[in-house]
């Protein structure tokens, strides 16, 4: 059995409010049997200089990622990862991060493909819990190893690859990259970024970015004020997201699915990253 939710009234007005906790909910119930907390950063060393008590570590690099075939492990070796960290199938997992959520969405959502019963975000992430001057540690929990069930991932419906693209334009294709990734300027070429031989986006996409959901202090907006972002969307037809490298897509894919209740929201993880660099795909780019 999860642990209760969280009665906040901001999600109560989502979709799927079991999704959410408030740093508040989650302080009061650090150390209860069956929660386990982790941290999931674009910079993996945050982690090392201090941490939310007894959360640990998942490298969304190292840890989700095949070592040799360029996809997510299997299975097999998502046991593995959830037994060595002391995680079990009917524990409550609450995950954070820093970019607003960025890789603790794309975790989560990993978690989802392999169908983890309970997994939850902590709204702003590690901003949130940092800004409020919560209780920190330096400390790596070391829990008892686990025997987490192999659970084969279950990449359909949440996620979708290019061959479904190239094949056939989603009902509605959302970019959530900046204005200037989308169209392609040369300083959007330059900005240092994940590397790709093209720029512009995929035909048929539009421009909605991922910020438009989140204060400035990286907690979600009300239902209402995201709503307002997504009002020319249709929640029950086929949804994809996509970005530059899938992480900020990820979190504009949990918004859709579990603040908006996208029934057929998807992640092209993929991302720009993949076709930007495909040879022979479509291309728009602004004055070509």
């Amino acid at each position: 059995m999860g642990i209760e939710l969280d009665d906040h009234s901001q999600f109560a007005d989502y979709a799927h409010p079991e999704r959410f906790v408030s740093a508040a909910w989650l302080s009061a119930r650090l150390g209860m049997p069956g929660l386990r907390v982790i941290e999931s950063d674009e910079d993996a060393f945050l982690y090392d200089i201090g941490h939310i008590p007894s959360a640990v570590r998942i490298d969304w690099h190292n840890d989700l990622n095949d070592p040799v075939q360029r996809d997510f492990i299997d299975g097999e070796a998502f046991a593995e990862l959830m037994s060595a960290r002391g995680i079990s199938r009917d524990d409550t997992v609450v995950i954070y991060g820093d970019r607003s959520n960025w890789w603790a969405a794309y975790t989560a959502w990993v978690f989802e493909l392999f169908g983890h019963p309970d997994v939850r975000i902590l709204d702003g992430g590690r901003d949130a819990w940092m800004g409020e001057e919560r209780d920190t540690s330096f400390a790596v929990p070391e829990y008892p190893r686990t025997e987490y069930p192999v659970v084969e991932r279950q990449d359909a419906p949440l996620r979708t690859f290019a061959s479904q693209l190239l094949a056939e334009t989603p009902a509605q294709l959302i970019d959530v990259r900046t204005p200037e990734h989308y169209t392609g300027t040369e300083e959007a070429a330059q900005d240092g970024g994940v590397g790709t031989l093209r720029h512009g986006h995929i035909p048929g996409a539009i421009n909605i970015p991922w910020g438009n959901s989140v204060f400035p202090n990286a907690r979600l907006k009300g239902k209402d004020d995201i709503a307002q972002v997504y009002k020319d969307l249709d929640p029950v037809v086929p949804t994809v997201v996509y970005c530059q490298l899938g992480e900020s897509a990820a979190h504009t894919w949990f918004v859709l699915k579990h603040v908006l209740g996208f029934e057929q929201a998807s992640l092209y993880d993929g991302s720009w990253a993949e076709w930007g660099n495909m040879v022979r795909v479509p291309v728009e780019r602004e004055g070509h």
